[in-house]
């Protein structure tokens, strides 16, 4: 099943392999995205579907250097660079949305503090350029400041449809700004956007609302780690508040919906003793479901097989093997990645990985 077509939305992808985004820090003036960027996810066509890395959607919204945003012109300019690329060679291709909310240092912010839900400093040091440093208590968003970034959202999805994506996934995971919202760990609120779970889902629904009246349902998807501690996330009760949020998205007949699984290789990355999320929470989701964490070939099957998803996102798979499809196919072994390469530099450990020989 893993090589069949499957239609998500109004997208029809030709096999169920996705390209999950993947933060590189590779961005050029402007963090502008430049043909290095374009080369890269070209090389990575032939996934059923690549969802392109992490992007800001607004100055505020950076966690990290050198990524490429989606509110400036050259950024869009860049970013069509990418997507005319990854056309040409027969791909799919959609943005991840993301601000950082917290997870940020107002090095990165032209001297701005952070802003969060709630005044709550995060417990884990920031990346910077010049080594980790721990971010400041960050601003609480007023309820007049909350209408103005979820139109941050709304003009970041303009501009990824002005850049010729295929649609757009919103990034609900890994401790950013719309998971500081959902999550009680975050979440200090006691107005309209906090207290119950019922107002916690409040800013990811009217984000939700934002861009899917910009692209419509059927081109939005969102990303979750129900169970995931990365970037000092968390939830007190992830089974009730993601529940919560997975009914309240499901009548809006998004695209997908895409969980992360607790990974493996470290306790700070998830709860290695809770279920699996697709397995919880696919009874409560009617439409296309992605899963994502530390999947190979025969763990991706069985995913489908057993109903629990409809495609498997692979993430650093894909930094060493632009042909992740292939060898998934021929069951050949995986190229491995350099990993002092993740981020960060240009050409070594991006765009200079083979394919296979033949």
């Amino acid at each position: 099943m893993l090589f069949t077509p499957i239609r998500m939305g109004a997208l029809t992808l030709p096999n169920r392999v996705v390209m999950a985004p993947l933060t590189r820090q590779r961005a050029g003036e402007d963090d502008a995205p430049t043909a290095l960027n374009a080369l890269h996810y070209a090389q990575r066509a032939s996934a059923g579907l690549i969802i392109a890395e992490a992007s800001p959607i607004a100055a505020r919204g950076k966690g990290y250097a050198n990524t490429p945003g989606c509110h400036s012109p050259a950024q869009v300019a860049g970013w069509r660079l990418v997507t005319d690329a990854v056309h040409a060679a027969g791909g799919l291709i959609l943005l991840q949305l993301w601000h950082a909310g917290r997870r940020s240092h107002p090095a990165l912010l032209d001297g701005a503090l952070p802003i969060c839900a709630s005044a709550v400093q995060p417990s884990l040091p920031v990346r910077l350029p010049g080594g980790a440093e721990q971010p400041p208590v960050p601003h609480a968003l007023t309820l007049e400041e909350i209408p103005l970034v979820v139109e941050d959202f709304r003009r970041a999805a303009i501009n990824a449809k002005a850049a010729g994506f295929d649609g757009i996934e919103l990034h609900g995971a890994n401790g950013y700004l719309i998971e500081q919202f959902l999550t009680d760990k975050a979440n200090h609120r006691t107005d309209a956007y906090g207290g119950t779970i019922e107002k916690r889902l409040r800013f990811m629904m009217d984000v939700v609302a934002a861009v899917t009246a910009v692209w419509g349902a059927e081109r939005v998807g969102i990303r979750f780690s129900p169970f995931g501690y990365a970037n000092d996330g968390g939830d007190s009760t992830p089974a009730e508040t993601y529940g919560a949020a997975i009914r309240a998205l499901d009548p809006l007949g998004l695209a997908f919906l895409h969980l992360i699984e607790p990974r493996v290789s470290g306790a700070t990355d998830g709860d290695l003793n809770a279920p699996s999320a697709a397995a919880l929470f696919r009874p409560l989701w009617s439409g296309k479901l992605i899963v994502a964490g530390g999947f190979d070939r025969d763990r991706a099957d069985a995913a489908l097989a057993e109903g629990t998803a409809d495609a498997v996102a692979f993430g650093r798979p894909y930094i060493s093997n632009p042909d992740l499809v292939e060898r998934l196919r021929l069951r050949a072994a995986f190229a491995p990645y350099h990993r002092a390469t993740f981020y960060g530099g240009g050409a070594e450990g991006y765009t200079d990985y083979p394919a296979l020989a033949g």
